[in-house]
């Protein structure tokens, strides 16, 4: 079902007074694109024929996407952090798009959550909490992907790393690949 003005001002208002994302179709965004699209062209026809009623319009447009977008982005930080506080979380009201962001997100703060407990586990495997982490890490070392080919070479701690190849994933202490980070040769590696 295509969009159109009444449907989409429908679904903004509805956002903007409720706490809870509004129920979006799994496609909202392939049809708010469509939609847009016809509309910017229609704004760029009218340029032609010198009217000024569809720039009005089209700039409207624009103001209230961009207000709803912000207001889902605060609704879908807010499920994340309740999912990651309660381990409880759906994504029925989620269009398909922030399924995926929100997916991101939580993979994201559930290793910052790690971090924390590493930081404050009692070295036997425990938390102060008394939970076990889920995961180890060691936070003198980062993962990042090389980016171009790196020849081997020694670092500051006098070990030798590399030879690494491009998009090789790596883990290096913080200073080595910091250094590489910062020469260009490596980014941080993405969270899958």
């Amino acid at each position: 079902m295509p969009i159109d003005y009444d449907e989409l001002r429908r679904i903004y208002r509805l956002e903007k007074n409720t706490s809870k994302p509004v129920e979006l179709p799994e496609d909202f965004y392939n049809l708010l694109n469509e939609f847009a699209k016809e509309e910017k062209n229609k704004y760029l026809d009218s340029l032609k024929d010198l009217g000024n009623s569809r720039a009005k319009e089209f700039s409207n447009l624009k103001k209230m996407l961009e207000e709803f977008f912000g207001i889902r982005q605060k609704k879908l930080l807010n499920a994340v952090l309740s999912a990651l506080h309660t381990g409880e979380f759906s994504e029925e009201r989620m269009a398909l798009q922030e399924k995926e962001l929100f997916r991101t997100v939580l993979a994201a703060m559930q290793k910052h959550q790690a971090l924390f407990e590493e930081i404050f586990s009692n070295g036997n495997g425990n938390s102060v909490s008394g939970e076990k982490p889920k995961q180890k890490q060691d936070l003198n070392f980062v993962q990042v992907k090389i980016l171009k080919g790196v020849p081997s070479f020694v670092g500051a701690n006098l070990k030798e790393y590399g030879p690494f190849s491009d998009q090789q994933a790596v883990n290096l202490p913080y200073k080595v690949a910091k250094l590489l980070i910062s020469k260009g040769m490596a980014e941080l590696e993405e969270i899958e």
